[in-house]
């Protein structure tokens, strides 16, 4: 059984602004609606339930609310604790950043938004198992902006522009929460404007223009120390356009090649002296002939044209039209030869009457 802890009464279940922009967009709607039964339980005192109980209030399987947990565990919107077992024994919502319109929404929305996060939390056994639960199991939790001080940077005029840029970046007006978001870089990571400007520039060049995905980049360069537009540009060369493109080809998207991939994809390109095309030929053959990416059997393909001096797609028809033409032959060479006729008849047939043969015999 898990037990939930709220010390709030409500007969409403609030959710976040940030959610519904950032995070429920990309998430599975069974996933959405676990997490929303969750805050919708938070509305009670004291709750125990299973895994069971919640599978049957939502109509699925209890894998389906253990993906879902795991999911929004992986998203940093609460965490797991586990038995020894392997099984979940207490569930603790984590607090998400205030969206930026408390500056402007009615103080008391606001101030609801934020009591909601931060009061959340599950937690399983008894209410002194949860009273005596160690901080430091919590995750480190980002900043919120106060209002007055996201006024007071609204008023710096290098931010002004910035902003603007971001609208022409991402060609849309910003909400009050990416707003929220771009002022957090600027203001809790340190990133100067020229960083932030070429931060949006990078993800919205490589085809990303999710606020949440430009957040995530943005956390990566600060956890790197990355704090210059150069240090930036050094740490994502190796990412060029063509290590995208080339994951695209295999079915790859919103993610980073490994280092093995990357390794592999460099050795096409520069080794084996491929052009694109070629190496995105060989990658839609790859997942047309396996169902799936695989890097090492497009080596083999692009390893096998190499020593054929394969230089050009044209290159690659005539391989293809040789190989055509030797399958028809070896499919030739496997027909049966006809049948011969039936060497008993292969003489001359004679005509016999045999009542005039019997006529001679009676005569003699």
């Amino acid at each position: 059984m898990i037990t939930l802890h709220n010390s709030l009464h409500r007969e409403v279940t609030i959710v976040s602004n940030t959610f519904i922009d950032e995070y429920m967009p990309r998430a599975n709607g069974e996933f959405v609606k676990v997490y929303l039964y969750l805050l919708r339980v938070m509305g009670d005192t004291l709750v125990s339930l299973s895994l069971e109980q919640m599978a049957d209030r939502l109509m699925c399987t209890e894998g389906d609310i253990l993906r879902a947990l795991k999911y929004w565990e992986g998203e940093r919107l609460l965490i797991l604790d586990y038995r020894e077992n392997g099984e979940p024994e207490g569930i603790t919502l984590c607090e998400m950043p205030v969206s930026a319109l408390a500056d402007t929404a009615h103080p008391a929305i606001a101030a609801a938004e934020a009591s909601s996060a931060a009061s959340s939390a599950v937690s399983a056994g008894s209410s002194q198992k949860s009273a005596s639960a160690s901080p430091s199991s919590v995750p480190l939790k980002k900043k919120s902006l106060t209002p007055d001080r996201i006024r007071e940077l609204k008023q710096n005029e290098e931010i002004v522009q910035l902003l603007y840029i971001a609208e022409q970046y991402l060609g849309k007006a910003l909400t009050p929460t990416e707003i929220q978001k771009i002022l957090f870089f600027y203001d809790e990571l340190k990133m100067s404007v020229d960083l932030i400007d070429y931060l949006i520039e990078y993800c919205v060049g490589r085809g990303h223009k999710s606020m949440r995905y430009i957040e995530t980049v943005a956390m990566a360069w600060a956890q790197e120390g990355i704090t210059t537009v150069e240090m930036a540009k050094d740490s994502t060369s190796r990412y060029g356009k063509d290590y995208f493109t080339i994951l695209k080809s295999m079915g790859i998207t919103n993610r980073n090649p490994v280092d093995s991939e990357v390794s592999m994809m460099d050795t096409w390109m520069k080794d084996y002296g491929f052009t694109m095309d070629l190496i995105q030929e060989a990658c839609t053959r790859t997942v047309l002939l396996t169902g799936q990416p695989s890097f090492q059997y497009t080596d083999k393909i692009l390893s096998g044209w190499l020593k054929k001096g394969v230089k050009s797609m044209q290159d690659v028809k005539v391989l293809d039209a040789q190989h055509q033409k030797r399958k028809q032959e070896r499919t030739a060479s496997r027909t049966p030869a006809p049948k011969t006729p039936n060497r008993f008849n292969n003489f001359h047939q004679r005509d016999y009457d045999f009542d005039e043969y019997e006529k001679r015999l009676l005569n003699q």
